[in-house]
């Protein structure tokens, strides 16, 4: 991929501005035959005012324009911290797309649907081996809805024993989802501080912990890259106050097949599927949150659950203490093919290489940026690296212009402005998909751009220069956003 920018694409008009009255896509030729009685006027749809009057082959144009101006991981390179745009393998699209899955209807009858049951059963085996969990649940739809549906159980946990607790304890370095997941299953949350090194304050956690804190949400590595090499005390030290450990597994993907949460004290785990076993993510969905659990919080599992049953697989409810459905069927059915064909694809040697090699790309981009870019924390990083513009400031450049600068050269922007603890905080994430030629072609870009906001900081305020519209005023949308819209309809052919 060039260095150089590329030059500004042409921005595409409304049809209503192409409209000429008269036009038409196609034509309906004489039948031939005797006119049918007319339907009732009820069963037909008026003429739509306004409605835009071009050829086919303008329509076409129009939305093919259109369609090249997205940008996706088929592309290039997709550098979002966080949230883990890999490349999506065809063979998992195509093994989702084979009939007796893309056909199964979800009312279909248990005995009809024994291939589906049994892939739902074993993806269950797969996740309890690869995270060190008794039992999973494939229903949330996301790691969001994974979140509450475990901190749901945990708190039926806590409420068989007499106490549902109060308090959720969240470190400052966690993903941003875990407060609002805690919030809605009636918590009032606390802050964790972290230390120097980007790790939970074991002082201060240990000075918090009391009998009113129901759980420890830890995102693992955590937000800033950053493995809790702690871990372990950090799980002994809430386990001895009677708390639980939840573990925010969406950065699994930075040690899969190396180490497993269940064995370093983890109560609770949410995997998203949609990162970490490589599923199309991106434009807010599709995406699947399995949820697994040690033994004693199993009988608190979402119904129903897949069971292997004297003839076959089935589907039981009669789980008692269960927090009941959370989602409707089994979840995100897609996804799970998907993530299932990738597992299998890869094994565990290649799992294995997965996480050996997002810390690898993770680490060159961190090693060719160190120095250019400032490193707030000098602890080692997995999966991802967090920069910030502290570099840039004296030359009025900041981290939004980075962003759009980067546009301009055909990349998609990393993560901006998170995790909040780093102020004016740039998250790259490369995955383990991204060779040495785009990990350098990105590096060279960043590079030249740090050396624009030092010869030519306006060509940075200015950017993007090379998308149909440039640098908008992100502030006035968030606070006076036009929520309808009319086209203008009184213009003339």
């Amino acid at each position: 991929m060039s260095a150089d920018p590329i030059p500004r694409m042409r921005r595409e008009g409304l049809l209503f501005d192409q409209s000429v009255p008269g036009k038409r896509g196609c034509g309906i030729q004489a039948a031939g035959v005797p006119e049918a009685r007319p339907l009732d006027a009820k069963f037909t749809r008026k003429e739509i005012e306004g409605f835009p009057e071009l050829s086919e082959r303008e329509v076409v144009r129009h939305f093919t324009r259109l369609s090249r101006l997205n940008y996706g991981n088929d592309q290039g390179f997709y550098p979002l911290g966080s949230c883990t745009m890999k490349y999506n393998p065809k063979v998992n699209e195509k093994v989702a797309r084979l009939d007796g899955f893309a056909e199964a209807h979800p009312l279909l009858p248990e005995e009809a649907v024994q291939g589906s049951l049994q892939l739902m059963a074993e993806m269950e085996k797969f996740l309890c081996e690869i995270a060190g969990m008794d039992a999973f649940t494939l229903q949330p739809a996301a790691g969001a809805q994974g979140e509450m549906t475990g901190i749901r159980m945990v708190r039926a946990c806590h409420e068989s024993r007499g106490n549902p607790r109060e308090v959720v304890l969240i470190p400052d370095s966690a993903h941003g989802t875990n407060p609002a997941s805690a919030h809605l299953c009636g918590y009032r949350v606390e802050e964790i501080a972290s230390d120097e090194r980007g790790c939970v304050d074991l002082a201060s956690l240990r000075k918090r912990m009391s009998e009113d804190v129901a759980v420890l949400m830890l995102t693992n590595p955590n937000t800033l890259g950053v493995f809790e090499h702690e871990i372990g005390e950090i799980c002994r030290v809430v386990h001895a106050g009677g708390g639980l450990v939840y573990l925010d597994g969406a950065n699994l993907n930075a040690f899969v097949g190396v180490a497993r949460p269940g064995d370093m004290g983890a109560d609770v785990i949410h995997i998203n599927l949609h990162k970490t076993f490589s599923t199309p993510h991106g434009g807010g969905g599709p995406g699947s949150g399995p949820v697994g659990v040690k033994e004693p919080l199993a009988r608190f599992l979402p119904v129903p659950r897949v069971v292997r049953a004297e003839k076959g697989y089935r589907f039981r409810s009669d789980f008692p203490d269960s927090i009941g459905r959370v989602h409707c069927f089994y979840g995100n059915f897609g996804i799970l093919i998907r993530a299932y064909a990738y597992i299998l694809a890869n094994g565990a040697d290649g799992l294995r290489e997965v996480a050996e090699t997002a810390v690898l790309n993770a680490n060159y981009i961190r090693k060719r940026l160190e120095g250019t870019y400032h490193l707030p924390y000098a602890s080692p990083t997995l999966h991802e690296v967090i920069f910030s513009d502290r570099n840039l400031e004296k030359h009025g450049v900041r981290t939004l212009d980075v962003a759009k600068r980067l546009m301009d050269y055909g990349f998609h922007p990393p993560t901006v402005y998170f995790p909040l603890i780093v102020k004016g905080a740039l998250m790259i994430e490369p995955t383990e998909s991204e060779g040495i030629q785009e990990l350098d072609a990105f590096a060279d870009a960043m590079i030249r751009i740090a050396k624009e906001a030092e010869e030519d900081p306006e060509v940075l305020h200015a950017a993007p220069h090379s998308t149909p519209i440039g640098r908008l005023d992100e502030a006035a949308a968030a606070r006076k956003p036009v929520l309808r819209w009319t086209p203008d309809l009184s213009h003339k052919p």
